[in-house]
């Protein structure tokens, strides 16, 4: 080997400490990118390869009631590949050992076999083959403990009915199942029904016609079109509006959430390697200034500039080097682990795991070049020494007398203070850069310590201000405001209000939303429109108020005019002014006040949910009278969903923020060991010096840790904007037409952040200092300056 390998090999076997807590922090950077990437590419390639092999649909339409014999001029429409219709509806549940009000979805289940599209794959037993039997979604069945053979009740069109479960079943259309009105997945409580499409069309009075469509395009169909002329076929029918697969309410959820993990990958990693190319940067500036004498050796034996560059380039890229190994191997572990989880929540049939070739390549390349960015300005100081300069001992700092001097002198500070002080005067850069890279660990706990104050936030927004009812009951049909009389003098009820929903396209210019549009009476209590600021907003007759969410995928303002038509009713289409914008965090809102929608539809006041607030002694009353009503739809359970809203998303946020707290651990490691390890060196004689003159070990360990601990505590504000700047980019990465994260960063998240910073600074200061009580004095001072 040559001479300059073998000292390369030497110097990486001498900084292998130093090396470790680079590649540390390294290693977290690549294994994240990997981990969010090859996640995000799992979930993507599951879902696609579940779409395509169970014929999940493109375009979806409802209907009132439509007659099979419209299906020859649907299949005509340009563009069109496959076409199902069938028959759905709602029913309330009496599931056993259950007293609450249980939903389900009906579904059709062809006579002749299996459906042409969103294909249901069997998990057990056999679909249903006759009236009376039953198959249920796999998630629904392990909710409730139900098996095939199994017996329970519905109310189905007003009619009780006993089904038999045959067998259970996952489907593409229902990876995320959730109720009409739910804000989160309650699988005992809600589930997916298959019936035999004689059953289903018996019961709901569709022998011959259908209220449903799915259908699958071909290349070079444009959906917009097919949309269009779905519509307008549908619409003697009683047509709610086609919409495509990105508004299915199953398939938003699931792009939601892995849209999530691709902006994780673009905000978190850079953090990391930035990191990272100033911890190599260190390292090797301190190696170029104690090896000077090296250099100028091998200049004078005839080695090159660029041969110089090249050597300290290649230690720099070895330890690039095993952080990317590291972090390929963790990185892989945690991204089909976590894949998996994901799989298992969103109950896909199988997982396809593959993390490309270009995702490893990336996260190599920006390691290495992230390190090798670090180490270019050593390399090339060391590259332009000159023989004769490097050979002697660098020149010490002038030092002039300065008025932080005097005012140090002044205040007559103890020598090993004013030694820590002048130090952080004497090398401000190196110190400001230390600074940076423990503000970025500080960084890192604000970012995720910031999401339980976004949960306790929506939490309090969602369910203490705006939902403030105990239970909304869902009607199988609109009724008349009158209907409140009777659904107050319910068991239990203590309150009622009225409450409307409609399926309406609002359309700006060339911009168009398919919402849900809420109508509340003026002066609601239980269901409320809060603004940022928590006060309650009335929508004024003729205004319509939208999400902040909304207002910018349609490009409105206070002010501006929209054409509102609605899928309901008459289906008309109103000119409405959007009269505010509304914070909101669930869903894309859109709110009218509900006396002056019944007067544009021409009508009597109508409603078709009633919020209720109820005595909780009297639930099991309150449960049983709801079972028996005819025209109920469903139920919602608010206290129900807040406890799974909250369950679900702690669960998420305790694991994020655990991984957080123990990365700004690592992160703080690398910076503080390093630094504290060079300042070491650098001061070994001043340190030894002080023992001789008769410092006791406890003064001496004061210089070292003093600086540390200082220069911590210094970039704790500069961490604190840091985490701030991270989190408001998750924040805005993580939100999507489903839901959003709010910005909310307390004083107890700065101020934990800050705790774990610091504790883990001084341990990893405490375990540098060790190496003052073993320091050999007489080697030391033999050593040149």
């Amino acid at each position: 080997m040559k001479a300059l390998d073998l000292k390369l090999m030497r110097d990486f076997q001498r900084l292998w400490v130093q090396g470790v807590a680079i590649d540390v922090v390294l290693a977290c950077g690549v294994a994240i990118l990997l981990t969010a990437f090859g996640m995000h590419r799992a979930l993507v390639d599951t879902r696609d390869a579940y779409y395509e092999r169970n014929r999940f649909a493109d375009i979806f339409a409802e209907a009132r009631r439509a007659p099979l014999s419209l299906l020859e001029e649907i299949r005509a429409i340009p563009g069109l590949r496959m076409l199902e219709a069938r028959v759905q509806g709602m029913a309330v549940l009496d599931l056993p050992d259950r007293d609450a009000v249980a939903m389900g979805r009906l579904l059709a289940w062809p006579e002749d076999g299996a459906p042409l599209l969103n294909l249901p794959i069997l998990r057990s037993g056999t679909p249903p083959e006759r009236p009376g039997e039953v198959m249920i979604s796999d998630a629904f069945a392990k909710a409730n403990g139900f098996v095939p053979g199994d017996v329970f009740s519905a109310n189905i069109n007003g009619k009780a009915r006993d089904l038999t479960i045959t067998g259970t079943a996952v489907s593409p259309e229902f990876i995320y199942t959730i109720g009409p009105g739910a804000l989160m997945p309650d699988n005992a409580g809600f589930g997916i029904l298959w019936l035999t499409q004689a059953d289903i069309a018996s019961a709901f009075d569709m022998v011959g016609a259908f209220n449903h469509l799915a259908l699958r395009l071909g290349i070079d169909a444009v959906p917009a079109d097919v949309i269009e002329a779905l519509d307008q076929l549908l619409d003697p029918y009683g047509g709610r509006g086609a919409y495509g697969r990105d508004s299915q309410i199953s398939d938003a959820f699931v792009a939601a959430e892995i849209d999530q993990l691709r902006a994780m990958a673009m905000v978190v990693p850079p953090v990391f390697f930035a990191i990272a190319a100033f911890l190599v940067g260190m390292v090797m500036s301190r190696i170029v200034t104690l090896e000077r004498a090296e250099i100028g050796l091998l200049k004078a034996l005839g080695y090159g500039d660029g041969q110089i560059a090249l050597h300290y380039l290649l230690l720099a890229g070895m330890i690039a080097g095993l952080g990317v190994a590291l972090g390929w191997v963790a990185g892989s572990i945690l991204a089909r682990a976590m894949a998996g989880q994901y799989a298992q929540f969103f109950d896909f049939p199988y997982l396809i795991f593959h993390v490309p070739g270009w995702v490893y390549a990336m996260s190599a390349l920006a390691g290495l070049a992230s390190t090798l960015v670090g180490a270019l300005r050593a390399a090339l100081i060391a590259a332009r020494l000159p023989p004769a300069i490097a050979m002697q001992p660098p020149a010490p700092p002038v030092f002039r007398k300065t008025g932080i001097d005097r005012a140090m002198a002044a205040l007559r500070l103890r020598q090993t203070t004013t030694m820590v002080l002048r130090s952080l005067i004497r090398w401000p850069l190196r110190s400001a850069l230390t600074a940076v890279g423990l503000g970025a660990a500080t960084a890192s706990v604000i970012a995720a310590g910031f999401m339980f104050g976004a949960l306790d936030r929506i939490i309090d927004l969602a369910f203490n201000q705006t939902y403030r009812q105990d239970a909304a009951i869902l009607l199988s049909a609109e009724l008349p405001i009158s209907a409140l009389v009777d659904i107050r003098r319910l068991p239990g009820v203590m309150q009622a209000e009225a409450q409307q929903f409609h399926p309406a396209t609002l359309r700006r210019g060339p911009r168009e939303k398919r919402v849900s549009i809420e109508a509340r009476p003026y002066g609601a209590e239980l269901s409320r429109v809060i603004g940022a600021d928590g006060t309650a907003i009335e929508p004024p007759p003729g205004g319509i108020l939208l999400s902040d969410r909304l207002a910018a995928q349609l490009e409105a303002g206070v002010g501006d005019r929209l054409w509102v038509s609605f899928h309901t009713g008459q289906r008309e289409t109103h000119e409405m002014v959007v009269a505010g914008l509304i914070e909101q965090y669930f869903g894309l809102g859109a709110y009218v006040e509900m006396g002056h929608l019944d007067q544009l539809f021409r009508r009597s006041p109508q409603m078709s949910v009633a919020n209720i607030l109820y005595d909780p002694a009297m639930l099991p009353d309150l449960q049983r009278a709801l079972h028996a009503t005819p025209l109920l739809g469903g139920v919602i359970e608010m206290t129900e969903n807040r406890q799974s809203f909250q369950e679900t998303i702690s669960e998420n946020v305790v694991v994020v923020n655990g991984v957080y707290a123990v990365i700004a651990v690592l992160i703080t490691i690398g910076v503080a060991y390093n630094a504290a390890r060079i300042q070491l060196s650098e001061r070994a004689r001043e340190l030894a010096s002080l023992r001789i003159i008769g410092f006791s070990r406890a003064e001496v360990s004061l210089v070292l840790i003093g600086e540390t601990m200082l220069i911590a505590l210094v970039a704790q504000p500069l961490g604190w904007l840091m985490g701030a700047l991270i989190a408001a980019a998750l924040a805005r990465g993580f939100s999507s037409d489903i839901y959003a994260i709010p910005l909310v960063l307390a004083p107890a998240d700065f101020a934990r952040a800050s705790l774990v910073v610091l504790g883990a600074s001084l341990a990893s200061v405490l375990i540098v200092r060790r190496r003052i009580d073993r320091m050999d004095l007489v080697a030391v001072m033999k050593t040149r300056e």
